[in-house]
């Protein structure tokens, strides 16, 4: 049964100790190393909102280990939680309706031997959905494992890139698709490498995609997705995401690390990429999501490990970097190049700032829902589109105000999304479970007129 005990749990330990008739320095025996991992959600790997149900599940503890949880002074877990003989344990308890919104720290003990870590637990905003009828939305099934979605503006194509699973047993999709209707156009395998992230170039009529996990990138055509380059492995450390600078005939590939990789985009060759180094002392900078001003001539990038965003002026070489205020594991983000705003999503924090790209003066802080992991700016109508994954929706933002225009239903775990350039929306959610009649879908959102 699901419970939250307010039990004092140093006073209990204190007086047994001290009924014991043992000396307090007797507990100081050598100390050992936490290697266990405590993993919270809620039902079906769902956000965690205030009053609903938290699951935990605990794995990598030692067989039969007692293990504790409590925030406070209050116990989360049973007093006689012990690990099984694989080192797990799963149970469950509701949270307080009046439960704060924020990341909560859970302190974990484990006993014989006796180890502890605080992991947070994260309690996020529930918005309602709203705002369906302003939109008129068609969404079709695509290949597993469907991870971004890219637009050519020349050619009025949609790409996805899918992945799931890892070789020899996994499987990779590149798809090219009829921006209005939907339908396949031309599909490829890109074997073991996989594809991830994705971008067009329209100046050479090719395709850009990222292997993260071979370390590496390739370049296909547009018309029927014909390999022309498949980088060799580490030729990129972890690549992410990449767009593509036509006016330079540069792809750039984000990394998640401290740098962002150059390539040009007719000879195909690796070039000199940029460093980023974080302000805050002892850490690191880790690039995500990329956003890119061709006419201004400026790439930016937020870091993962850092509340920080990055400006690199594609001229000079120069970075600038910001600090995100109340952000926490920032992913995605976007900008407006007619007042040089920058817009960040940010997971650990489920919201989206706004600051001045010259001063970095907060503008607004709006929460939007559960794991914000990506967002889009559209210049046409002026609004931001959000992809909330934990929560499956995509918020609608006003770009000068921060305010809710509407939420969305985005399917199960909506992963990325874009806005062509007539302000129509494509995104791309995966699935919760392989018989998930919603996951894995191509979505395209477009204002009901």
């Amino acid at each position: 049964m699901p419970f939250l005990l307010r039990v004092p749990v140093p006073a209990v330990a204190l007086a047994t100790l001290l009924a014991s008739g043992v000396s307090a320095d007797t507990v100081f025996d050598a100390p050992a190393d936490f290697v266990g991992r405590i993993m919270f959600s809620g039902p079906q790997r769902s956000a965690i909102y205030p009053g609903s149900k938290v699951e935990v599940t605990g794995s990598g503890f030692a067989p039969q280990q007692r293990v504790t949880l409590q925030r406070g002074q209050g116990l989360l877990s049973s007093p006689d939680l012990q690990a099984d003989a694989e080192g797990g344990f799963t149970f469950s308890f509701d949270l307080p309706t009046d439960a704060v919104v924020g990341q909560h720290p859970v302190v974990v003990l484990a006993d014989d031997p006796d180890s502890a870590a605080v992991t947070p637990l994260k309690v996020s905003p529930q918005v309602p959905l709203a705002g369906a009828d302003d939109y008129e939305t068609k969404a079709v099934k695509v290949t597993p494992g469907v991870y971004q979605v890219a637009h050519s503006a020349n050619n009025d194509t949609v790409f996805v890139a899918s992945a799931v699973g890892r070789p020899p047993e996994g499987s990779s999709s590149i798809a090219k698709l009829d921006a209005a209707t939907l339908e396949v156009l031309a599909q490829t395998d890109p074997g073991d490498f996989g594809a991830f992230g994705i971008g067009v170039d329209d100046a050479n009529d090719t395709v850009w995609v990222t292997n993260t996990r071979h370390n590496a990138v390739a370049v296909y055509t547009q018309g029927d997705l014909s390999l022309i380059k498949q980088f060799e492995t580490d030729t990129v450390e972890k690549p992410r995401d990449v767009v593509i600078d036509e006016t330079r005939g540069r792809a750039y590939v984000s990394t998640h690390r401290n740098r962002i990789e150059s390539f040009d985009t007719e000879t195909l060759e690796k070039l000199d990429g940029f460093e980023l180094q974080s302000e805050q002392r002892g850490e690191s900078f880790a690039a995500m999501s990329l956003a890119l001003d061709q006419v201004g001539g400026q790439l930016y990038t937020v870091s993962l490990r850092t509340p920080e965003a990055a400006r690199i002026d594609l001229d000079s070489g120069e970075v600038t970097i910001f600090a995100l205020p109340g952000v926490k594991n920032p992913s995605g983000v976007d900008i407006d190049p007619r007042t040089g705003r920058i817009f960040v999503a940010s997971q650990g924090s489920d919201n989206v700032i706004a600051i001045n790209g010259e001063s970095g003066q907060l503008l607004f802080d709006t929460r939007v829902g559960a794991g914000p992991l990506n967002i889009a700016f559209d210049v046409v109508s002026g609004q931001l589109f959000v992809a909330s994954r934990a929560s499956d929706t995509i918020t609608v933002l006003d770009g000068s105000s921060g305010k809710i225009r509407a939420n969305l239903d985005g399917g199960p775990f909506p992963n990325h999304l874009i806005v062509t350039p007539d302000g129509t929306v494509f995104s791309v959610n995966k699935a919760r479970g392989q018989d998930d009649s919603n996951g894995d879908r191509l979505s395209r959102i477009a204002p009901d007129t």
